[in-house]
This record gives structure tokens, sequence and C-alpha cells, in this order.
């Protein structure tokens, strides 16, 4: 049994982690700062479930409270850190920046201190495929350079890897960020595009699509998404690098994308969901927003050359899953 610190465990990500770590019979810390930038029912729900295993301990509190989260870490003594919590969304990081640095470096920051103040064996912290920006060669392969964001979202975020690396090359700290690509499925966050046109759809009213449709995303189904987390939690950065690693020269650190390998366009997307739903979806089509990208596509060789493992649900088969648990969970 590995005593787990997990952040944002009351979050979409996070809920879905925890629940894989506790059935295989592990202790988990959970921590959530329950902020209202969506229905924190559905939060205390995801953390209700959890509960429910002895083995899970849930923390309400903002990584921003330095003292709080040290004291929380001193109880729990973690052997290994998952930091997923972090103020999400790239549209509404035009609406609110400071929400972007305050949870995401500030927040950060103050975890890698726990991971340093522990020693722990393995630090994992999420990035995302935002991180990429402007570049346009596709599939994004985790050296391509990341020096262009488009939005404080995605400068916040490649922010954290620097300090990551920073913080693994002075204190040893086995670290391993993971750059996740366009996650859905089951319990995901209302502000997500496929909750978002399911919602919508079933209360009669026509979704907004950006760009014409003229879109592809690399989604990538939430339970693929965390086995991968789980298998490179086995997997920490050590001194011997595989074809294709990111592995540093200079620290325990690298850097591992987690998508579908597979971009879709929005289109079919918004097709598999008229299906799963039986119902036509009406589209309101409109002009790309600021920030956004017209495509992301992940290469997930490294992945596979770690763990032996790719992600493979197809879109068909996730969005039926998830309106499935959306129609029992809203009972509609």
């Amino acid at each position: 049994m590995t005593s787990f610190l997990v952040t944002g465990t009351a979050g979409f990500i996070g809920f879905h982690l925890a629940r894989l770590l506790l059935a295989e019979g592990h202790r988990v810390t959970g921590i959530d700062g329950m902020t209202d930038y969506y229905d924190v029912s559905l939060k205390r729900r995801r953390h209700q479930i959890l509960l429910q295993n002895p083995g899970f301990s849930a923390h309400e509190v903002m990584l921003e409270d330095a003292g709080r989260l040290r004291e929380i870490a001193a109880a729990a003594q973690p052997e290994v850190i998952v930091h997923l919590a972090a103020q999400a969304g790239v549209r509404y990081s035009l609406e609110n920046p400071r929400a972007y640095v305050d949870a995401n470096v500030t927040g950060t920051f103050n975890v890698m201190e726990v991971a340093r103040e522990h020693a722990v064996a393995h630090l994992l912290m999420a990035s995302t495929s935002s991180a990429y920006g402007a570049n346009e060669k596709m599939p994004f392969e985790e050296g391509d350079q990341a020096e262009h964001p488009l939005t404080i979202y995605a400068a916040t975020k490649r922010a954290t890897e620097l300090m990551g690396h920073a913080y693994a090359h002075l204190w040893k700290i086995p670290t391993t960020m993971f750059r996740f690509f366009t996650v859905y499925g089951p319990w995901g966050r209302p502000d997500m595009a496929l909750y978002k046109f399911v919602s919508a759809t079933l209360e009669g009213r026509a979704i907004d699509v950006y760009n014409h449709g003229d879109m592809k995303r690399d989604f990538t189904y939430v339970d693929d998404l965390v086995r991968a987390i789980r298998l490179l939690i086995d997997t920490p950065p050590g001194e011997e690098p595989v074809e294709g690693d990111t592995l540093s020269p200079v620290a325990p650190w690298r850097l591992v994308n987690i998508g579908n390998g597979a971009p879709v366009q929005l289109t079919a997307f918004i097709d598999a969901i008229e299906v799963a739903l039986g119902v036509p979806v009406t589209r309101n089509c409109m002009e790309m927003q600021k920030g956004d990208v017209p495509a992301t596509w992940a290469d997930t060789a490294l992945l596979q050359r770690l763990t032996g493992y790719r992600p493979e649900t197809a879109v068909d088969e996730g969005v039926r899953r998830f309106v499935d648990w959306y129609r029992d969970y809203h009972g509609v």
C-alpha cells in the first residue's frame, strides 16, 4: 500500500484517478479548493463517492494556503504526490487571468515545496496540450518548442513545467509532467464542450460551434487518461533514457503526452453526440474564439515506450458512455 497525496480529487480527472488508486488498496489524501468555477454540488458528489472508501480522506483547502497544505502533508506522510488541481479553462483565462496565476503558479510552487520537504519517491504534475501554443507541426511531440503560448492558462502551465524541472534538478525529486489532450467522459466538467453540447441539445437549445466546426481535437477518454497516469506513477524518471525520451540531462525530470493519438473533426464529434442522444443537434456556427487553436494531435510514442500502453477508446464509445452517465446523473 502506498500513501498518495492527490490534489484536485473533487475535480474531473482527480476523482477518477483517486477512485482507481483506492480500488487498488492504496491510501489517498485528497485536496480540493471547491471553487465555484462550476457547480460545487458536482464536486461534492464526487468526494462523497470517494469518501465511501475508508482509505480516502478529503480536505477542502486552496493550494495557495501553504501553511494548511503543509499541515495536511505532515499528517499524510505522502510517498507519491499527483498534482492535478488547477484553474482550468482556456476561455475563462481571458476573463479572470489572476485566478490562473494564483492557483496554477503559486499553488504549484506550494505543492513542490511539500514534495521537497517529504522527499517523495515521485512527483507527477499535470500540464496541458495548450502549452504547444502556436505550433503548427503535427502531431505534437514532447521535444517540440513550446515558447509561444496563446493564453495565460497555457503560459501558467508551461511555467509549472519549468518550475518542476528546476526543483527536480535542485532537490533530486523524480518528476513527471504530463500534457493532457482534450479529456472527456463521465463526471466531466460542465464547462467542457461535450457537457455543454449534451445539456443544450436535451434542453432544446442550439450549440455554439466555433470556426464553423473546422477544428480538430485529440479527444482522450478519461479512463484511458487515468490508466496512463497510473502506469507512469510506477515509471519515475531514472538515469536510463528510452528512444525519443524527454528525460532531462541534468535532472530526474520527464515530460509525457497523454492523448488518444488520433485527432477528430469537431463536426464528427457532434455527429457522435447526435447518435448517442438520438436527437438532432442544432448548430450555431461562429468564428474562431481568441486563444483557440485549429487542431491538437498528440504523439503518444513516448507514453507507449515507457508503459506499453496507449489510449484507444473510440470517440463514439466514449461519447455514448458520457451520455449514459449524464442521463442518469441528471435524471433525463
